[in-house]
């Protein structure tokens, strides 16, 4: 109980700092939200979203679709199974904070190499545990995204006033192109596939794609790993190149299939380079298969629009439902932009909808190997029922190749 009670002290929003505060939350509104610092001293600031998964922490913070945000875990068990190298998306992380109910507890898992703090400290990021985490997300539901800064000082010295200003001043994600800022700075290759468990000698493995039937171009808009394993385990022999590489050198590669990558941004600012790749790339009448930024830049490339959501959606176990089948798939998702059925293209046919706001989930374009979704079928954390997306991409670069040579 007395754990509880400090905790709520800590949480409570009050202009009055605890004497035991390492660390502020100051939001644009002028809330202030003291409690204990996490990760590396020093100061954030982002645009504050939430994100409701019960595991998988490591893998959502090193998703680079979360550049620029402070994620707030609605979970209140966040690191108390540690962490590894095995469960990252990416080598960094371009998140830029993380807001935490409970504090964290030693690691009680036999996977575990690190604990959570230190990690957060290793990858210098900045932290805060002891948050009313319910009145944060309350807050976003009601109003949208809200912008804000984290300080964190062991020495309890904060600025107020000051951390009010940088929270007002910043400019959210609107507008934005973060997409280069992630995205590979030069071309390499991939192989490695999805995770095995091996037994007990060895417990857990990603093990090298065993059949490479097929070449596909990934354009890294700021692409998960579990992505580019699950294009290896299908059987494809990937390319990964830059987010400005020009579609003459895509094609230049000979690709089968061409797979546009998740990202973090405005997909409307990200198309000023991106759009006018994918136009060149469809005329080619190459394999194209989209992922959440990825699905958006196709849509803007074939006449749709997008905009950006009051929420956003954040978390792995969103119901979506497949058009085409009927079936309900519980999804993994990251985004905080959608596609708009405002004007929506004729020759585009919707396969998937959300089950929690009726919102695009997917769609295909007529008479064309071109499909694309919102959410992330190769989950990393989440289910797995929409794995089966990567199999349909290899069945249309199939279908094509076999149309091609007939």
């Amino acid at each position: 109980m007395a754990i509880a009670t400090a905790t709520q002290a800590h949480s409570r929003r009050s202009n009055e700092q605890p004497t035991t505060a390492t660390c502020a939350l100051v939001l644009a509104d002028e809330s202030i939200f003291w409690g204990t610092g996490l990760g590396i001293e020093g100061l954030t600031a982002g645009e504050f979203c939430f994100n409701t998964s019960m595991t998988g922490y490591q893998e959502i913070i090193t998703d680079p679709s979360y550049a620029d945000q402070i994620i707030t875990f609605t979970f209140p068990h966040i690191g108390n199974i540690g962490t590894n190298d095995n469960d990252l998306e990416h080598s960094q992380t371009f998140a830029k904070g993380i807001v935490l109910r409970a504090d964290i507890t030693d690691p009680s898992n036999y996977r575990a190499t690190e604990t959570f703090n230190n990690w957060l400290t290793s990858i210098g990021l900045i932290g805060i545990c002891g948050v009313d985490t319910r009145e944060i997300a309350k807050k976003i539901r009601t109003f949208g995204a809200v912008n804000g800064v984290i300080c964190h000082a062991k020495n309890g010295d904060f600025n107020i006033d000051q951390l009010t200003l940088m929270a007002k001043n910043y400019k959210g994600l609107e507008g934005r192109d973060l997409a280069k800022s992630v995205s590979c700075d030069r071309m390499y290759t991939w192989n490695e596939s999805t995770w095995k468990f091996e037994g007990s000698s060895h417990p857990e493995l990603y093990s090298t794609s065993e059949t490479e039937d097929y070449h596909v171009v990934a354009i890294d808009y700021g692409a998960k790993k579990n992505i580019l394993r699950n294009l290896s385990r299908v059987g494809c022999k990937v390319t990964v190149v830059p987010a400005i590489t020009s579609a003459d050198t895509i094609l230049d590669l000979k690709p089968d299939g061409v797979f546009l990558s998740n990202g973090p941004g405005d997909p409307a600012a990200t198309a000023s380079h991106a759009v006018p790749t994918i136009r060149a790339l469809l005329k080619s009448k190459k394999p194209i298969f989209g992922i959440c930024l990825g699905h958006q830049l196709l849509a803007l490339a074939l006449g749709a629009r997008t905009k950006k959501m009051k929420v956003g959606h954040r978390g792995a176990n969103h119901p979506v439902k497949n058009l085409l089948t009927g079936k309900i798939e519980i999804t993994s998702q990251n985004h905080g932009f959608i596609v708009s059925e405002d004007n929506f293209p004729t020759n585009l046919q919707i396969t998937h909808r959300s089950l929690f706001d009726g919102s695009i989930e997917g769609f295909r374009l007529a008479n064309e190997a071109v499909f694309s979704v919102q959410y992330h079928p190769e989950a990393s954390p989440g289910p797995s029922d929409s794995e089966y997306l990567f199999e349909n991409f290899i069945q249309l670069i199939r279908e094509v190749n076999a149309f091609n040579h007939a």
